[in-house]
């Protein structure tokens, strides 16, 4: 329920600051008073976009807050889901600056658009004289059957199925195209592994190859270096051993008489047992180095198979190759289960079918039990606002499992007719501006009583109407109150006198700038309003006692 609207410079409006009734609220004024203004600010907090200039003042920002008593309208899951501060009274934000920047905010939480408008369309409907164009809509005739019918869980159900199933087709329907492009592709994938596998690759083998390949290749420089070490070692007349052993010699003769020398003494020793090693392994290793033209070749051409697989490949090791063959591999695998793996599919697709058109039954059972009492009930409505032969039928056809769709199986359409003797035919083809308006109004008032919304706003859906009929209407609309909000601008006293609240809208152009303003009017203000609605600006006597008479009904 809309308890407060607050407007801060925004068109026409310097500060406004409206209270609401929870029951029936009017709002009535002028042409161009700028009952429109106020209606057009509340559309920016539930959501709608922003299209041009909103200021009053161009130096400062435009806001707009609405405050909403939302304890009985089961929303604490929405806020959950949004990451949003739950409270009792929420408050709805909206920000404009000068530059045309928005913001938007609930319970002072920055929002986005989407998520505003989603939490706006949960508490209130605006329903405007240009909306009864709505009933033309055969999604929202099937809306309308479907409140009634209160099978909401039910339709979840069903179309958490239907997007689970077309999910499954999209799958199966890629599967199929790639198992057949696999399939031509067979020939070309086997061969390609088929060649990876028979160079029996490693991931060390390129490097070791490389390695031993080199050594090959500079063998004489390598025996030439080994035999030269060798020689300054241990051949050479003045031989690194030869002479390091002439210095352990002296060492050891010094050291009998210094002590400190020992140390010095075991060291050499120690080294020179090292050295004496290293000469014998570089001797082994230069007398079994040796050049192998066999085994150069052997290994040439096996280079030569893996450096061509790279080029082929495009990569430039054994590893990346190995990758590719296993690549191969499971596209193979691929090709020879996929048929399995399509088949699990199908199966799984039957299944979501075969739940799905239950599923679509049970709602198309739902539907056809409702709309004679549907039928019915608008009737008995339209013959409260004065359309005694006024008559909606609701025809509903039943379309074929395989054009299932995202609402069921029922094809729902609205047949109209308002006068007697007079056929039913399609909405857009037989109703006035003032026979839709109240019948919107008769469907309105009767999904209220099935829905939780909050809060609904009827702006000027009075055209066309007058007299009893419009004093009807407003009985309609007073009924509808007793179970949620209602606000109504209206240009007829009747229906305004039907208000538990009543607000002015005026013009102010006492200041440099016309500003639009509201007040609430208490009884004689009423009195004087309604008076006013009925005769002109100047009411008589008669006018006055007519609009006591109108409130007192």
């Amino acid at each position: 329920m809309l308890k407060q609207l607050i407007i801060r410079n925004y068109a026409l409006i310097d500060n406004l600051d409206i209270s609401f009734s929870k029951e029936l609220n009017i709002l009535t004024g002028e042409t161009g008073a700028g009952k429109s203004i106020i209606l057009g600010a509340l559309s920016l907090i539930l959501g709608q976009r922003t299209e041009g200039k909103y200021f009053f003042n161009q130096q400062k920002k435009c806001v707009i807050e609405g405050f909403f008593q939302v304890n009985k309208f089961q929303l604490i899951d929405f806020f959950k889901e949004n990451d949003l501060d739950y409270d009792q009274e929420t408050v709805l934000r909206r920000e404009i600056s000068a530059d045309g920047k928005s913001r938007a905010f609930i319970n002072d939480t920055p929002v986005n658009l989407s998520t505003l408008k989603q939490l706006g369309e949960k508490l209130i409907d605006i329903h405007s004289q240009h909306a009864t164009l709505e009933i033309n809509d055969e999604g929202f005739q099937l809306l309308v059957v479907d409140t009634i019918a209160g099978h909401q869980l039910v339709l979840e159900k069903y179309q958490h199925i239907f997007k689970l199933h077309r999910q499954t087709l999209v799958k199966l329907k890629d599967l199929i195209a790639k198992s057949d492009q696999n399939k031509a592709d067979l020939d070309y994938y086997q061969f390609q592994y088929d060649e990876l596998e028979q160079a029996n690759l490693s991931e060390d083998e390129q490097k070791q190859l490389e390695q031993e390949l080199d050594i090959l290749t500079h063998t004489e420089e390598i025996k030439r270096n080994l035999a030269n070490a060798t020689f300054v070692l241990s051949d050479h007349e003045q031989a690194a051993i030869t002479q390091l052993n002439d210095a352990s010699l002296n060492l050891q003769q010094a050291e009998k008489y210094n002590p400190k020398i020992t140390t010095i003494a075991e060291r050499l020793r120690s080294s020179l047992i090292e050295i004496k090693d290293i000469a014998s392994e570089i001797e082994q290793i230069e007398q079994l180095t040796h050049y192998d033209e066999a085994r150069s070749t052997e290994i040439n051409d096996r280079l030569n198979i893996l450096y061509s697989l790279q080029k082929k490949h495009r990569v430039s090791t054994s590893q990346e190759l190995l990758h590719i063959q296993n690549e191969f591999s499971k596209k193979l695998n691929d090709i020879l289960f996929a048929d399995e793996d399509i088949e699990k599919l199908k199966a799984e697709g039957e299944n979501l079918h075969q739940e799905l058109t239950t599923l679509a039954g049970q709602l198309s059972k739902n539907r056809r039990q409702v709309i004679p009492k549907l039928e019915e009930k608008i009737k008995q409505t339209l013959n409260e606002v004065g359309m005694p032969h006024a008559i909606l039928k609701i025809e509903n056809e039943l379309l074929p499992d395989s054009k299932l769709n995202l609402l069921g199986s029922d094809q729902i359409r609205f047949f109209f007719s308002a006068n007697k003797g007079q056929a039913a035919l399609p909405m857009n083809k037989v109703a006035s501006g003032g026979e839709l308006s109240r019948l919107m109004l008769s469907i309105k008032s009767l999904i209220a009583t099935h829905t939780a919304l909050p809060t609904i706003i009827f702006d000027e859906i009075d055209t066309g109407i007058s007299g009893e009929i419009a004093l009807k209407v407003g009985t309609i609309m007073e009924k509808l109150s007793e179970n949620m909000q209602v606000i109504a601008i209206t240009h007829l006293p009747q229906i305004a006198s039907k208000g538990k609240a009543h607000y002015r809208v005026y013009k102010d152009e006492r200041e440099a700038n016309t500003q639009t303003n509201i007040r609430q009017l208490n009884s004689d203000e009423r009195i004087f309003e309604i008076a006013k609605m009925l005769s002109g600006e100047n009411p008589g006597e008669f006018a006055l006692q007519n609009a006591k008479e109108l409130l007192r009904a």
